[in-house]
């Protein structure tokens, strides 16, 4: 029987169901918003944290019992919470691996949240799974590998080389797997390590390797340690290469490193979640040759596609590997496909539940083709090497790693000054330049130097916003 408090349940859970007056409404008061946001980004602060922590206290609250008008919650997010940043969406964000965020995928989220379909078993929606599926192939595309080559998106670069190790670690170990050890330079990315661990491995059984004066990882020294490893009882199985590091944009020789995984009889595998779309460019093909041999090779769109943050892929070129590795069955699940054509992602990866992650990378290639990506990924190749050309004029520069990619390091020396006193003194002057908010350029340390690095890869810096940079640079160099 219904009871009038069933009713009163019912009315109140039906306000969560609005009408197309009121999403209309919603959606043009947000895109008012987001629009007036990115047209002014290049005339927004690179950086502004001043009040951080107090900011933070102030938003502290407990779950809220009753409702707040949109606009109200509209004015906190765009005068409040999100001027207080690093501005990683803006042509001045030089530090790190800059991504972008083009709006394209911002329409793709909200079409495939409102849709909410499950793309992780293909018949809940094999049309959707078939999109994903066909991104999943421009990637294996884009880097080489054959028709058997299987992948899935993930959040970003750390989840997929999680799941590349996992997938190594099943492929090539026994069950009994903790004399296993993974190698990689000393310039592989934090998550690497991080990613051993979490599969289960010690701490000690990641071994990094010297990287040569172009901070790329020493082959002869990678072969005496595996060689020295197995003669000590333990199990080499995974070896990592760079196709371009956080630090320098370094790319490792990764034919050298196929060879020597070929030889040694080790899973090979590349991380280029920041270098890998380069291949779309002919200087990229040269730079990241050999990476088509790889077992595995983890990308990022949200870097070199431009794409929102959250947007990752491993790409395993032996897929059943990939399957095998993470392949599990439950009752209450449908029945998975044998169809090597139709594609059950929950059985390729960690995952079971999640989003539509593929939409926010098919529509904007199929609404303008790969040529835009190519063009813009070539403009910034040009632009690194003018500003490394331009910084070797000035006297007191000294380039510390020159580009592989897109990133330059580089720092200011002053005669009769100590190591540790040029670390200060660059450190200072990047506070300079950053404290102008034109541009926000990162630091880091190279063999015991620190040095300031800048990166360009967002589709909205051009020639402007690097001239912007090294005027910055020029006038912070008289002020420290």
């Amino acid at each position: 029987m219904i009871t009038s408090s069933d009713r009163a349940a019912t009315r109140s859970a039906a306000k969560l169901e609005l009408s197309s007056e009121t999403m209309h409404s919603l959606v043009d008061q947000a895109m008012e918003r987001i629009a007036a946001y990115i047209e002014s980004l290049p005339w927004q602060p690179a950086s502004d944290v001043s009040g951080a922590r107090e900011l933070t206290q102030s938003l502290v609250e407990e779950a809220p019992r009753r409702g707040t008008p949109f606009p109200v919650l509209l004015d906190l997010l765009f005068e409040k919470v999100f001027p207080k940043s690093f501005n990683t969406a803006g042509p001045g964000y030089l530090a790190y691996i800059p991504g972008g965020g083009i709006f394209h995928s911002a329409v793709a989220d909200l079409i495939s949240d409102s849709v909410n379909r499950y793309p992780g078993v293909w018949i809940v929606a094999p049309g959707v799974s078939q999109l994903e599926a066909n991104v999943v192939r421009w990637f294996c595309d884009f880097v080489g590998y054959p028709r058997e080559a299987r992948g899935m998106l993930t959040t970003g670069g750390s989840m997929a080389n999680f799941t590349a190790v996992v997938t190594a670690r099943r492929t090539r170990l026994p069950a009994n797997f903790l004399t296993g050890v993974l190698y990689g330079s000393d310039q592989v990315h934090y998550s690497m390590a991080k990613a051993a661990v979490m599969a289960g491995f010690p701490e000690e059984n990641f071994h990094e390797v010297p990287s040569d004066e172009r901070f790329r990882v020493r082959t002869d020294l990678l072969v005496q340690a595996i060689d020295r490893d197995r003669d000590r009882g333990l199990s080499p199985f995974m070896i990592v290469g760079n196709a371009g590091t956080v630090n320098t944009g370094a790319v490792d020789d990764l034919e050298a490193l196929a060879e020597i995984a070929a030889e040694k009889n080790l899973w090979f595998h590349v991380d280029a979640a920041y270098g890998g779309f380069f291949v779309l460019t002919e200087r990229g093909r040269t730079a990241m040759r050999g990476m088509e041999r790889a077992d595995s090779v983890t990308l990022d769109p949200h870097k070199a596609l431009f794409l929102p943050y959250g947007t990752g892929a491993l790409l395993v070129r032996e897929g059943e590997c990939l399957r095998q590795a993470h392949a599990a069955h439950a009752r209450y699940l449908p029945a998975m496909q044998d169809d090597p054509d139709l594609v059950d992602f929950c059985l390729y990866s960690p995952e079971l539940s999640r989003g539509f992650r593929g939409l926010r990378v098919w529509l904007p290639f199929k609404m303008h083709g790969i040529e835009p990506f190519r063009e813009n990924l070539d403009e910034k190749l040009d632009l690194i090497q003018w500003v490394t050309s331009e910084l070797l004029k000035f006297p007191e520069i000294e380039i510390v790693a020159a580009p592989q990619l897109t990133i330059v390091a580089f720092r200011l020396v002053r005669p009769g000054l100590s190591e540790e006193r040029l670390n200060e003194l660059n450190r200072l002057l990047l506070q300079q330049v950053n404290a102008k908010k034109r541009v926000y350029l990162s630091g880091t340390t190279l063999f015991n130097r620190f040095v300031l690095r800048i990166c360009v890869l967002s589709f909205r810096t051009h020639l402007d916003r690097v001239e912007a940079a090294l005027e910055d640079l020029r006038d912070s160099i008289k002020e420290v």
